[in-house]
């Protein structure tokens, strides 16, 4: 935790009573101050404020109040201690809030651009970045599903654990960044951190809503499709400017929610160049392939509209990473880092020299096929790299190796069978943080959607097994597709994070040893 910050009480119940959150205040004097804000008992020093939330035990605030808390915050009012308690309506949005007065505002030091979609968020995140780093000397924090990076050096990159964190840890990291001299910040946000107010009180300069299908519908997600969709489109309430995918579905939708805040000057929409294309709205940037394969990606980009035209992006492109559906991701990182003050030769730079860890890794062999490991993790991305592969190496065998999360996105299991079913010939299903579910259970209900006639499927447990024998059983010519966990070093399994060695890592060596 930073211990550069400090909050008063006083100032915290000013914010509390701004948004209606504030139930109860058992502090006599509101002058006390705060030297550090906590909501894990075990990062507890002296003088914290402790946030009781989630699935919150009254043994927790027992400890933060051993280790040096001096009041906490709930839903509720905890008889089991005797620091003081200030009582909220909703523990999250308190906590979003306090954290960013906390951390004095750091958000308004930041320029933010914010992607959200079921798929391209990260692709789209370290297009953009890496696009900005050019722009502004590499003093570009990121938010992203894969790394939060708050720092120009090496020690300023770690893993991330979720796609949006905590609101205390957003806040922390984007403090971090504004020590370190970063000027903007480009992440990822999830529809989770809408439904857990995650992002509560943030707002963003540049919002993207990429795309939306059927995803994290389930028991611990969100309960309807309409939610989900509801959810991801606060991102756009939240941006002073937007851009939208014509390409996607819900466009209308999509658009009406922009407009609700958004001036229509300051909404972009962009799309594939289509013959046959007619659209409710004008679109303002067309972009069309021109070279489409294994390892060459370039595109055209045109603007249509006298908006667009401003921002002088026009021309081709080359894109460093491979797959048609990957040309979206990298039109939106043009046009929001144009929106940033990018020029044409950065955006041109950035496009051409984006590479993002586990996204499309390309590994040769010399007698067997080629594989490629990529985060793939649902039907949408499954689908669209599969699809790509097919159409490159129409004689070539295509395998996939994959599983599926436990106690999660429990629909993305038949979406994984379908994409499988649709374009591979053989398909290990195997193992992926099944956390408290048996992943043999997790592997069937993926097969029960896969025609096993047509499709040879095989179930082995361990992960490190089946990408092995899927590579070495393989020809040349064959194409094999290790799915889903990408760098990832755990394996999430009941409770615990078991240590593993990451599908780009075993690939790695295995094309080494062949």
């Amino acid at each position: 935790m930073h211990k550069l910050a400090q909050i008063t009480v006083a100032e915290i119940l000013v914010l509390l009573n701004e948004h209606n959150l504030l139930l109860e205040s058992q502090f006599s004097s509101s002058s006390h101050r705060f030297d550090q804000i906590a909501y894990n008992s075990k990062l507890v020093t002296d003088n914290c404020l402790f946030f009781c939330k989630g699935n919150f035990k009254p043994a927790y605030l027992m400890d933060a109040q051993k280790h040096g808390a001096t009041a906490y915050m709930s839903e509720k009012v905890y008889r089991n201690v005797e620091i003081p308690g200030i009582i909220v309506t909703n523990i999250q949005k308190a906590m979003s809030l306090v954290s960013a007065a906390f951390f004095g505002f750091p958000q308004d030091k930041l320029p933010t651009i914010a992607y959200t979609g079921t798929k391209g968020k990260t692709t789209s995140a370290y297009f953009t970045k890496a696009i900005l780093d050019q722009t502004y000397q590499r003093k570009v924090a990121l938010s992203s599903t894969i790394n939060t990076v708050v720092g120009p050096t090496s020690k300023d990159v770690v893993k991330s654990s979720l796609t949006t964190p905590e609101s205390l840890d957003l806040f922390t990291n984007m403090h971090k960044a504004v020590q370190n001299g970063m000027n903007h910040l480009v992440m990822e946000v999830s529809s989770q951190a809408y439904k857990k107010n995650r992002v509560y009180g943030l707002h963003y300069d540049v919002g993207v809503f990429l795309n939306i299908s059927p995803d994290h519908i389930g028991r611990n997600e969100h309960p309807t499709f309409a939610d989900y969709l509801h959810c991801k489109e606060q991102l756009l309430v939240n941006s002073n400017a937007c851009l939208l995918n014509a390409d996607g579905t819900h466009l209308t939708d999509l658009y009406y929610t922009a407009k609700a805040t958004t001036q229509p000057e300051n909404i972009y929409i962009y799309g594939r160049d289509r013959n046959d294309q007619e659209t409710e709205f004008p679109i303002d940037f067309m972009y069309k392939s021109l070279e489409d394969s294994l390892t060459e990606n370039e595109i055209q980009i045109t603007s249509k509209t006298e908006k667009a035209k401003k921002l002088h992006i026009d021309g081709v492109y080359h894109i460093g990473i491979p797959g048609d559906y990957n040309e979206g991701n990298a039109v939106a990182a043009a046009v929001t880092s144009a929106l940033m003050g990018a020029k044409p030769n950065e955006i041109e730079y950035g496009l051409a020299n984006t590479t993002v860890p586990g996204r499309m890794e390309i590994y040769q062999t010399k007698e067997h096929g080629t594989v490629y490991v990529d985060y793939a993790h649902n039907y949408g991305s499954l689908h669209s790299v599969l699809e790509f592969l097919k159409k490159q190496a129409p004689t070539g065998k295509v395998t996939v190796i994959t599983g599926s999360t436990g106690d999660k996105g429990i629909d993305r299991r038949e979406g994984l069978g379908k994409a499988i079913d649709e374009s591979a010939d053989q398909a290990y299903l195997t193992t992926d943080d099944p956390a408290t579910e048996d992943p043999k259970q997790i592997a069937k209900e993926i097969a029960d959607h896969i025609d096993t006639s047509k499709v040879d499927t095989t179930y082995i447990a361990d992960r490190k097994q089946a990408i092995t024998k899927a590579v070495s059983e393989s020809k040349k010519g064959d194409l094999i597709v290790v799915a889903g966990k990408g760098h990832d070093e755990f394996q999430k399994m009941n409770g615990h994070n078991v240590p593993y060695e990451g599908d780009s890592a075993i690939v790695q060596n295995l094309v080494k040893g062949l």
